[in-house]
């Protein structure tokens, strides 16, 4: 579906090439600085880059905006809110062109009873905590790709989507994405918290300084070998049960 071939935005991104399929849940890892964002903000159609990016078998370039804006989302790290829009109001924005306006509301409901969003949706973006304001914002791009309403979305491109986010607002956030790849679509998360993505990403992409250092099988990418040059720390690798964990090593 995805396919990257020797992508580069100098100095930020040198030589990116790897492919993402139908159904899979995507983690971007690495330091600050590593390019996670750029490389997000590259698959979006919204960075100029050399080499080629293509979607379903066509370069991302010979895609009009509209057409990008049907087959995926993207949510960015931060977006002002100082807007006196009302929640639903923004939500609204971003509802799929010919979708059943039945179908639309339903979907909004659904969306904003698991983001915790029913109470608020008369409130002015402006009046928002942090935390609110990115439910907010994830419930509008879910709205733009959800597949029963869309179905010629793709993707969904998250750039650290688990800001501002409590427990259990980030449990309701995995368990809409896991709703959205299971229904064929792809999902590609910029994260921080390596733990967070041993648990719950299908793959993971692991870059250094604009490098993909390793792509593949998040159990495969995530060894304490791949991952302590990268972020020059020492790990151990602990399992309990069908869980594991990576815990950096006391440093003497």
């Amino acid at each position: 579906m995805l396919k990257l071939i020797d992508v580069s935005l100098s100095p930020r991104l040198l030589g990116i090439s790897t492919s993402a399929k139908p159904g899979r849940l995507i983690h971007i890892i690495g330091p600050n600085g590593a390019g996670k964002s750029t490389l997000l903000s590259c698959i979006a159609g919204l960075l100029p880059y050399d080499g080629a990016i293509e979607l379903n078998d066509r370069k991302l370039s010979g895609y009009s905006g509209a057409e990008l804006s049907r087959l995926r989302a993207y949510l960015s790290q931060q977006q002002d809110n100082r807007s006196m829009m009302q929640v639903f109001q923004y939500i609204a924005l971003h509802q799929p062109k010919s979708a059943n306006a039945g179908d639309i509301e339903q979907t909004v409901m659904f969306l904003s009873e698991h983001l915790e969003l029913t109470d608020k949706l008369e409130r002015p973006l402006s009046q928002l905590s942090g935390g609110e304001w990115q439910r907010v914002r994830l419930a509008a791009i879910f709205l733009q790709v959800w597949p029963s309403l869309n179905p010629d979305s793709h993707m969904l491109l998250l750039d650290e989507p688990m800001n501002s986010l409590d427990v259990a607002q980030q449990s309701a956030l995995n368990r809409l994405l896991r709703l959205f790849c299971a229904q064929g679509r792809t999902a590609i998360v910029s994260a921080h918290n390596l733990n967070h993505t041993l648990h719950y990403a299908d793959e993971v992409w692991l870059l250094e300084r604009g490098i993909l250092i390793a792509a593949g099988d998040t159990v495969d990418v995530m060894q304490p070998e791949n991952i302590e040059n990268v972020f020059n720390v020492k790990f151990e690798l602990f399992q309990a049960g069908n869980q594991r964990w990576l815990i950096p090593k006391d440093i003497n």
